[in-house]
Order: structure tokens, then sequence, then C-alpha cells
């Protein structure tokens, strides 16, 4: 079904150009079993269009990625042609941070991306394929899965009975590479598809004026024109975030900052990294072993002086932040060496009123 409206909506604006289907099938033999996933905070959800599902829920912040696949059916090794015909349900995986995001608004925030009472596929993609499902590890995400569902039947919005599966988790497959994050590399055909299928429309329309919808979208970060930067920023922080320079070690802001609280950039503001994922990595540089908001760093391949690095710059401003190496410490062994020029510094004690109190909670006693 989504590829007969997706050629008819293609037609309509004259994209046939971007037809995404058209690469040969890719297929990761390698499923990925409720015990891969015990130690880490992997949500496995099912709402129809696994593009639509997973460009939604990497709006959530907090979520760290999705990934596109199947779960819920037998057999082995489903494909994109052969899921269905198995049982399966297009689903992704969400891999969030339990300290920006609970359990429950991960399913909150789902629930209002989809239609929970459409018992036969969803919006314009019909069949068992496309069912919504919330799929439970544990009794603990079975018990939340449930009060979150009876929640959402009492609230008065939907007219009809709730028919959201609650499915035991079994495993799940990831689908073939070039279903993974459609929206960034086919936008056109992906925004072209998501309006056809009545998604957008339906979603606008049952939760357009609702106050309780959660969590709020991330804020608009944007990037100011070149000679409000020159104004704004000092002469070593145009340097490094404009012009890719580097800022002499030892003798930066930011090296020596044992406080709590987060960093982002001077430039746009968005988050990048957390105090509590600091280190000294004795490089003379702020270093870190991951990101806060890994939606907002975008790496790049970096060849210049005669050897080749991965760059780090963040995705709204596009400021060259630094570069990661892959020795730090930690389970992911990543070493995110920015520049202190780079960064803003907020304490803890300023999140409220700099406007990201949402990452309060990170520096919570009880974390």
């Amino acid at each position: 079904m989504k590829n007969i409206v997706i050629d008819i909506i293609m037609l309509c604006f004259i994209f046939a150009c971007q037809s995404g289907n058209s690469q040969p099938s890719e297929v990761n033999n390698k499923m990925i079993k409720a015990h891969d996933t015990k130690n880490e905070a992997v949500a496995t959800l099912a709402g129809g269009c696994f593009w639509c599902v997973a460009s939604d829920m990497k709006k959530l912040p907090g979520v760290m990625k999705v990934i596109s696949g199947y779960a819920g059916g037998t057999g082995e090794n489903p494909t994109y042609e052969s899921y269905e015909k198995k049982g399966y349900l297009e689903a992704v995986q969400v891999y969030y941070d339990p300290r920006q995001v609970s359990y429950d608004q991960v399913l909150n925030y789902f629930l209002q991306h989809i239609d929970p009472t459409d018992a036969g596929g969803q919006f314009a993609d019909r069949g068992p394929g496309y069912r919504s499902a919330i799929f439970y590890k544990n009794d603990e995400e079975q018990k939340i899965a449930n009060q979150v569902l009876q929640t959402i039947a009492k609230s008065g919005k939907f007219d009809k009975p709730i028919v959201t599966g609650i499915i035991k988790f079994s495993g799940f497959y990831p689908a073939e590479n070039y279903h993974q994050d459609y929206d960034e590399k086919n936008p056109l055909h992906y925004k072209s598809y998501r309006s056809g299928s009545g998604r957008e429309r339906f979603i606008q329309d049952v939760w357009k004026n609702d106050k309780t919808k959660t969590p709020a979208a991330v804020p608009n970060y944007t990037k100011p024109d070149d000679e409000t930067l020159k104004k704004r920023l000092t002469k070593t922080q145009y340097d490094v975030t404009q012009k890719r320079g580097t800022e002499p070690p030892f003798q930066n802001e930011h090296v020596h900052n044992k406080r709590e609280g987060i960093y982002v950039d001077v430039v746009s503001g968005e988050p990048l990294f957390s105090s509590l994922d600091k280190y000294d990595s004795g490089t003379g540089w702020p270093s870190f072993t991951r990101p806060l908001e890994p939606g907002n760093i975008i790496e790049k391949e970096d060849r210049t002086l005669f050897t080749t690095r991965t760059e780090v710059r963040s995705k709204h401003a596009d400021s060259h932040l630094g570069h990661v190496f892959p020795d730090g410490p930690g389970p992911a062994g990543m070493r995110y060496c920015m520049n202190s020029a780079a960064l803003r510094f907020i304490p803890k004690e300023d999140l409220e009123k700099e406007g990201y109190g949402r990452y309060l909670k990170l520096f919570s006693p009880s974390r």
C-alpha cells in the first residue's frame, strides 16, 4: 500500500526521480534479541510506516538514535518484501537516555504521533504489517504500557476504542540500510509521502490545541548572520567556529572547569555536552565521553594536516567544535576533544532561567 500511495503522490508533485524503494534490498541478518537490550534504555514500537515513526521519535529530547526494522513475527531474516508474510510489523527501536526522558514519556510521545484506534493499519498504509503495538521486555514495561493506554483511552481524545497492542518482545531485525533515516536521506520523497498519507493532518487535528501534549518540541536553534557573529563573538571564538581554528591547549576557558552543568554551542545555544561526561584527557582541551544530545552533533571526515580525522560540528549552527577520537574511556571508548571557544557553559543553578530546565534532572541526587 505504501508504494501505491507514494507513486500517486510523486506523480502529483512531479517527484518521480526520488523513488525510495528502487534500491536493492540489503538484508541485515542480525536479530536483536531481548537479552541484547536488557541493560540499555530501548523502546520497541510499531506505528505503521517506520519512516514516519522514526522521524517523529528522533525529535524527542533524550532520544539518542532510532533504528527502523521488523518485530513481532516468526522465522528468520525478514526483508521489506517478506516481513508481512512472516507476521512481522514495521517497527522502530528507540534508544534513549533515561536520565532525560522516561519510558512512559517515550510511550506517550509515540501515541501522540499515531492513530491508536486503527486496527487495520495506519493511515494510508493498510494491512497487518502496519498495525500499532508496544513491545515490552519485562513486567515493569508491560505495566507502564497498560497504564499509558488506559490513560489515553480515558482522555476523551478518541471516540473509538484504543487497539494498540501490547506484545512481549521476542526480537527485532533492523531493516535494509536505505530505510534507515529515510526522512534525512530522501526529504522530498518522504515529505510528500507523509503529507499524502494523512498522518500529519490527523496529528494536527487531534493534538493541535492540547496543552498536555508532552514533551515540548525541541527549541529552534538558529545561526545569526556573519556580521552579527563578528560583533558577538571574540576573535578566537569566531576563528574556531567559523574558520575551523584551534585554540591553544591548557590555556582555554573550560579545560579545568569542574562545575556541574551543560555545554552549549556558543553560536546557537544548542545543547552539546554535559559535565557528567567530562573528564581530564591530559590533552589540554575539554574532553567528553559522549554528547549530551547526539542529534545536535554532526561528524565529518577531515583530511587536513596530512592525516584523516573525524571533525565534530554542531547540527543547527554548523559550528566547528573539535574532533572525536576512538581512544577515550567508558563503554564506547570515544574522546570528544572540543575547543572551549566553541562552547558556552551553563551551570546547573542557571539552567532554568537560561531555558534549559529540562536538564536539571541530570544533576538530581537521585539520578
